[in-house]
C-alpha cells in the first residue's frame, strides 16, 4: 500500500474471470478494501513458484530452455506453469512468446525469474457486497456487553454474529464468533 509492503501470507491463491480469490486473497481482501477507500494505490505480489528458490527457479528455466532450445517460450513454459499464465508472464518479463528457448538471454531469463517470483496485479476494486463471506463494520463493540451481548445503550436489545464490528481471518473464526455471539445473546435474550 503505497509502496509500503503491508502483509505477507503463505498459501492457497485461485485466478478467476474477475481476478484472483482463495484464502489468502479472502485473508487481505479486507486491507485492501480499506485501502482502495482511502484511495491509496494496492498491488498484489504474487510469488508463482514459492518451493524454489531464485537460483533454483532460474537452474529449472534454463535447464528447460537448454533442453528445448528450438521451441517457442511459449511452449517451454508450459511444463512449468498453467497455460493461461504464460502469455502475461512473458509479456511482464518484455520477451517475445514466440522466441526460441535458445535464444533467451540471461537478462531475459532474470527478468522471467523476477516476474515469477513477485507477479504485480494491481488491485482495482473488490467484489460486490452481494457475494462477501465476511463482512467488517456494523455495531461497535464498545457499545455491547460482552458477556450478555446486550446493547449497552438500550436495553433488552442484544446483537450477534456480523451485526457486531467483529472480523477474522477465513478458517472458521467469523463462524466461531457468530456461534459463540448468537449463544450468548439467545440465552441472556430469554433470561430478560
Amino acid at each position: 500500500i503505497d509502496g509500503q509492503k503491508d502483509a505477507s501470507l503463505f498459501g492457497e491463491m485461485l485466478f478467476a474471470h474477475f481476478g484472483v480469490t482463495g484464502p489468502i486473497i479472502l485473508t487481505l481482501s479486507r486491507r485492501a478494501a480499506f485501502a482502495l477507500a482511502e484511495k491509496k494505490f494496492t498491488e498484489l505480489e504474487i510469488n508463482l513458484k514459492p518451493a524454489l528458490s531464485e537460483e533454483q527457479l532460474d537452474n529449472r528455466i534454463r535447464r528447460d530452455f537448454e533442453a528445448e532450445r528450438k521451441k517457442a517460450a511459449v511452449n517451454v513454459l508450459a511444463r512449468l506453469l498453467p497455460k493461461k499464465l504464460i502469455p502475461p508472464c512473458l509479456d511482464n518479463a518484455y520477451i517475445d512468446p514466440a522466441k526460441k528457448a535458445g535464444n533467451i538471454d540471461r537478462e531475459e531469463r532474470r527478468r522471467l525469474v523476477e516476474t515469477l517470483r513477485r507477479l504485480p496485479l494491481t488491485v482495482k476494486k473488490t467484489r460486490p457486497i452481494a457475494e462477501a463471506i465476511v463482512t467488517a463494520g456494523g455495531v461497535s463493540v464498545k457499545e455491547i456487553n460482552p458477556k450478555t451481548m446486550e446493547s449497552k445503550l438500550v436495553k433488552n436489545l442484544y446483537f450477534a454474529g456480523e451485526v457486531t464490528d467483529i472480523d477474522a481471518n477465513t478458517g472458521g473464526f467469523n463462524l466461531q464468533a457468530a456461534f459463540s455471539t448468537g449463544h450468548a445473546a439467545g440465552f441472556w435474550a430469554a433470561l430478560s
